[in-house]
């Protein structure tokens, strides 16, 4: 049997084969299909597209056509890949939610901006946009050059003379291999301002160019661009990340109510998927306050319509759809295309050069094809003027040729002509030779000298080539541009921190021996008045009771000061709510404390300042002053805020600006005041220096700050309380024993709290089982120094006051309204005040028989301070 001839076989190394072939196939598909070129910022695809729609003469001024009609074209001449491919490109182009400037004028349904998808190509209609005609314009005058099709059978162009800097004005989007392009849209006007300014001033600053000209992108959605700094980075780098926000508006309604509707939607976001995920995010429960959902868009525009529910924050809710939803999203600025056919990151300035360097090139060509089409206009005119001025030579010369070929050469060689001469004298018409004809010849030559020298001026100057590319700039500015729809909004370009989701308001916070913590609204308690029995405020188990109890506002810091001295923050709104009767959450979860450490004082703070300081007292009277700084940055771990001795243990932390007296009050009813300056600013991790020198068992139970015109206000853990000018505790050295502040007995027990007061506020007294009433100051009777007070709460057997705190005075309509809800309290709360034996009489009583103790007191106690 005879060998068949059979191609030969070669061995290959199959990892570099692998690696050849897939550069090939990378290479073809940045240069070939994904990327667009920076001079017209079109893709293969597109450029394909739209010259197929010009070869078959559909213009903006004619017919529609079937859309299977342009894409068998392109398919067939210029583009051998999936009719769906083309035809979802063609589609892109036109649709006015994806193309700032649509280059394709559709007829029939191409899709919605809720992701609907074309009707097929055989149902729809299209033809080129009148702004589309400007890629094209002038592509017959040799502007550009072209190539050979796939097949070689056509010829295709390379670029298009994109008589507008399409690139930035549309944008492009696309995946290559191992890199991607992302160009947002601009507006026409800015942009052609921009290449303007770029080719009177090359040196301009992309600074200059953003404040002057190009402010940012512009997208055919609209909606609102956050910040700046994105568009900057972007612009100056070619990679940046734009905030792009919804165009939203809250709406008050007669009956109280608020609705939230939107507008504009951020580039590429899909309005049903959108309205999916805010119905989703309801059902779940994520977003609350929300109860209707309507899309109400119609021809007229886009319009969502969320109706809320009375008692919603319409900020607040719609700030956490901002954070969850597509009403605000980014879109990541990637300015790759195609230069010299390698891909190049660009800075906003490089495209507008790029694009200008284009223009140059495409108008000198343009000038070159025209001067080349007047010159052989000329060079015939010149022809057939001397065969005007040898009118009879000429016809007796052709009447005696016997061929056309012969009397051709006869007519070159008598009057020097070239054959293109001859030729158009040879088809010249009779009528040419009237009078009339001769002097439009005559006209006609003299202009075209006159567009020749024109002409070769222009390729002789490049500040009139410059000055057309202007001029023509200008000219589709004014005929195509439009005003900017997308606002850049100033200021807010980072994203939302999570206080900004949630509303700001005065919270109070408890937290419970055994280290349950929560926060309620400061509303939730009303104000009674002194001796009633109060309400629930919080449940606990039998052998646990509220210890602190902070009155702050969501959005502000609360640091919790362990009995270790170590510093934990966290803010108000982490803090989380729960029922007026529930327990809480346990504190180790949310604050990594240690099993034998626990919170000893809470503090909340505004806004951490150089200026302001925070004062520390320890059980065992150390006491030191460091600037509140030092704590802003506070690890999740917390960090060491006192250092302590053995068995000392943190009691309180003040905050002051530097200029105030420190008061420290002990449990057996002892005070030293002196001033803060006499704390000198130490570390964090500082130990301290003596604050107060303690008697025997004695322990410190507070520490405040005090001002002129401040009241001193003791409690006990019986329930009894005084208020005493602060006038009456002269100022003393640090480290003295202090003086007698406060008259106990059985039946005071000993002090729990003391607190410096003005009388405009009230404050609140948590007991071990869980009870809180709300006082306000101006009914806690003024007393001397060492007098006992009077009775604030009517406690059981066996309870004790736990702790107390000052609060904000209450609204006067708000406290009416408490006490109505609380009328069987507020009644029996009368009833007891008025049996109670602690009246105003006996204190006055108690006031003169303490009076005649006097100067004993006073004498003991300016011993102690020694």
């Amino acid at each position: 049997m005879a060998d068949i001839d059979r191609p030969s076989v070669q061995e290959v190394n199959i990892s570099q084969e692998i690696r050849t072939s897939f550069l090939d196939y990378a290479m073809s598909v940045i240069v070939s299909r994904a990327l667009p070129d920076v001079r017209d910022g079109m893709k293969p695809v597109h450029r394909r597209i739209l010259y197929a729609m010009n070869d078959l003469g559909m213009h903006a001024d004619k017919a529609y056509k079937k859309s299977a009609r342009i894409v068998g074209e392109v398919i067939g001449k210029y583009h051998p890949h999936g009719d769906s491919a083309v035809y979802e490109s063609m589609v892109r182009m036109a649709q006015d939610f994806s193309y700032r400037y649509m280059l394709v004028d559709g007829h029939g349904n191409f899709g919605s901006v809720d992701g609907d998808s074309a009707a097929a190509m055989r149902y729809t209609e299209a033809r080129m946009s009148k702004i589309s005609m400007e890629l094209l314009r002038d592509i017959n005058k040799d502007t550009i050059d072209y190539q050979d099709n796939y097949d070689g059978s056509e010829r295709e162009p390379i670029v298009f003379p994109s008589r507008f800097p399409n690139l930035l004005v549309n944008g492009a989007s696309g995946i290559a291999v191992g890199m991607a392009t992302n160009i947002p849209p601009h507006n026409l006007g800015e942009t052609i301002d921009a290449v303007l300014a770029l080719s009177k001033n090359p040196d301009i600053t992309i600074e200059e160019m953003m404040e002057n000209y190009l402010p940012g992108p512009d997208f055919p959605t609209a909606g609102i661009i956050l910040g700046r700094s994105g568009i900057r980075k972007a612009y100056e780098t070619g990679r940046g990340s734009l905030t792009l926000r919804a165009k939203v508006e809250i709406q008050e309604q007669a009956n109280g109510k608020s609705k939230i509707v939107v507008t504009e939607l951020p580039y590429q976001v899909n309005k049903a998927k959108l309205i999916e995920k805010i119905a989703e995010l309801v059902r779940e429960k994520r977003i609350e306050g929300i109860t209707d959902l309507r899309d109400e868009s119609d021809r007229n525009g886009m319009r969502v319509v969320m109706e809320l529910r009375r008692d919603a924050n319409a900020n607040v809710l719609l700030n956490n759809l901002y954070k969850h939803t597509a009403l605000q999203t980014t879109f990541g600025v990637n300015m790759l295309a195609l230069v010299d056919g390698k891909p190049k990151v660009l800075t906003i300035k490089e495209a507008l050069q790029y694009y200008l360097d284009h223009q140059v090139v495409v108008i000198k060509r343009r000038t070159a094809f025209e001067l080349r089409k007047a010159e052989a206009r000329a060079h015939i005119l010149e022809g057939l003027r001397i065969a005007l001025d040898h009118l009879d030579e000429v016809i007796s010369l052709i009447r005696n040729s016997k061929t056309a070929d012969i009397a051709r050469a006869g007519l070159m060689e008598r009057f020097n002509l070239s054959e293109k001469q001859a030729q158009a004298i040879l088809d010249m018409r009779l009528q040419r030779l009237t009078g009339l004809e001769r002097e439009k010849i005559e006209n006609e030559y003299e202009e075209l000298q006159a567009l020749i020298a024109e002409l070769k001026a222009i390729l002789a100057n490049e500040e009139k080539v410059l000055e057309i590319i202007r001029d023509e700039l200008t000219e589709i500015k004014e005929r195509y541009g439009d005003d900017r729809r997308t606002e850049i909004a100033m200021g807010g370009s980072d994203f939302f921190e999570d206080e900004d989701l949630i509303p700001e308001e005065n919270i109070v916070i408890t937290l419970t021996h055994q280290g349950y913590i929560k926060r309620l609204p400061a509303t939730t308690y009303r104000t009674q008045r002194r001796g009633g029995r109060g309400i629930q405020g919080m449940g606990t188990h039998d052998d646990d009771f509220v210890e602190h109890l902070v009155s702050t506002s969501t959005h502000d810091t609360v640091l919790f000061f362990t009995n270790k001295g170590k510093v934990y923050k966290v803010k108000g709104y982490e803090i989380p709510e729960f029922s007026r009767t529930a327990k809480g959450l346990p504190i180790i979860n949310l604050l990594q404390i240690e099993s034998d450490e626990w919170i000893n004082a809470v503090i909340s703070i505004g806004e951490f300042s150089a200026d302001w300081y925070l004062c520390f007292t320890t059980k065992y009277g150390i006491s030191k002053r460091t600037t509140l700084a030092q704590f802003a940055n506070i690890r999740k771990g917390g960090l060491i805020a006192v250092g302590l001795r053995e068995g000392d243990e943190l009691i309180s932390v003040k905050m002051t600006d530097g200029n105030k007296d420190i008061m420290i009050a002990t449990k057996h009813g002892y005070l030293i005041r002196f001033p803060e300056e006499e704390l000198r600013a130490m570390g964090r991790t500082a130990a301290g220096v003596k604050g107060i020198s303690l008697r025997g068992d004695d322990e410190v139970v507070s520490m405040e700050i005090l001002e002129p015109g401040l009241q001193i206000m003791h409690v006990t853990n019986k329930g009894v309380g005084k208020r005493t000018p602060e006038d009456q505790y002269r100022i003393t050295k640090r480290g003295g024993k202090g003086i007698f502040t406060c008259k106990l007995s059985e039946d005071t027990g000993h002090v729990v709290a003391v607190k410096a007061v003005t009388g405009e506020e009230d404050i609140m007294l948590i007991t071990v089982a869980g009870v809180l009433i709300r006082i306000p100051v101006a009914e806690i009777s003024q007393t001397g120094r060492n007098t006992q007070g009077v009775r604030l709460i009517r406690l059981q057997d066996d309870e004790e006051v736990a702790t107390v705190a000052k609060i904000e005075k209450e609204d006067e309509n708000d406290a009416a309204d408490g006490e109505q809800e609380q009328d069987a309290t507020a009644a029996q709360s009368s009833d007891e005040a008025n049996a109670a034996p602690d009246t105003d009489a006996q204190t006055d009583s108690e006031e003169g028989l303490q009076a005649d103790n006097q100067a004993q007191d006073n004498a003991e106690s300016d011993d102690s301070e020694e």
